[in-house]
């Protein structure tokens, strides 16, 4: 989960300012890339697997994808959060904190992304919605992911980001869901510093809520360092590479419910469905609340 805030007081979001950002809506941009083998590597060492060399042509394990089509500002685009400023691709929605909530991921059968290929990521902003409800205004940002290798389109990906307004000073948190304890296969994961600065420079993220200490507790009001969503996603998946070494995906969707932080262990769970085909996951707290929430389909 990652959030950004805002050093400006956030404005509504009337009519008028719906409009403005739903202008983005079917604006597209186009990124080139090669999946080599040297991030394979990183994040296989970062997640603590003793993987074999990733030759050429070796099977990129589902999620791992987010290791490229980097964000490359420059360093005078960046913000004093260490996010990009904003505006450009994404619209400029005035609203201090962004969350990557969740998403959907559909693999194309037969067409396994490889290492040493060429791909291209063609991003489309499909919808940019508004709602007001408990927890203040809220702004939903949809954006499809659609990525081809030299044999064609091999991954669909639906990003929800959903932008917030900053909590009124003792405004009540929302109530907590419990995770559930039916877990068939379990790990604990301890989200230390090392992990976390790991994963940020694999994925080049400058977010400070992720590595600056100082910066999340004093100026965000956070108790700890924040674990990435996307790590967590990814953490769920390598927890069932674990469990079935051979198996692939078809489908997988996830949605962030609770942040995480460097306080404490959290642990990821798993259990099959009835189907035999498709996987309920999920992450849990040191305090057992659920914190994310996915299913994931085999090929």
């Amino acid at each position: 989960m990652t959030m950004t805030p805002h050093t400006s007081s956030s404005a509504a979001i009337d009519a008028e300012a719906l409009a403005r950002l739903q202008a983005w809506q079917g604006r597209s941009e186009t990124l080139a890339d090669e999946l080599t083998a040297t991030p394979v590597r990183a994040l296989a060492a970062t997640l603590d697997r003793d993987d074999p060399a990733p030759g050429q042509g070796a099977r990129l394990p589902e999620l791992w994808h987010w290791l490229y089509f980097l964000p490359h500002h420059r360093q005078s685009e960046i913000g004093p959060d260490g996010h990009a400023k904003r505006g450009g691709f994404l619209p400029p929605v005035p609203l201090p904190r962004r969350m990557w909530a969740g998403g959907r991921l559909t693999w194309e059968a037969g067409n396994p992304l490889v290492v040493g290929d060429a791909v291209e990521r063609t991003s489309t902003i499909a919808s940019v919605s508004h709602k007001a409800g408990r927890s203040g205004e809220l702004v939903f940002v949809l954006v499809r992911h659609e990525v081809r290798n030299a044999r064609g389109l091999a991954l669909t990906e639906e990003h929800d980001i959903v932008y917030r307004a900053a909590p009124a000073p003792g405004e009540a948190a929302l109530a907590p869901t419990p995770a559930s304890k039916d877990a068939a296969f379990s790990r604990e994961i301890v989200p230390d510093d090392v992990l976390l600065f790991r994963y940020s420079a694999l994925t080049f993220n400058g977010h400070r809520i992720h590595y600056d200490r100082r910066y999340v507790t004093e100026v965000e009001g956070y108790p700890g360092l924040i674990v990435h969503g996307p790590l967590i996603a990814t953490l769920l998946v390598d927890l069932l590479r674990r469990e079935k070494p051979e198996a692939t995906l078809s489908k997988f969707e996830f949605r962030a419910v609770r942040p995480t932080f460097d306080t404490a262990s959290f642990r990821v769970h798993g259990r099959p469905e009835a189907d035999g085909k498709s996987f309920r996951l999920w992450a849990e707290d040191a305090d057992g609340w659920l914190t994310m929430q996915a299913t994931a389909t085999l090929a």
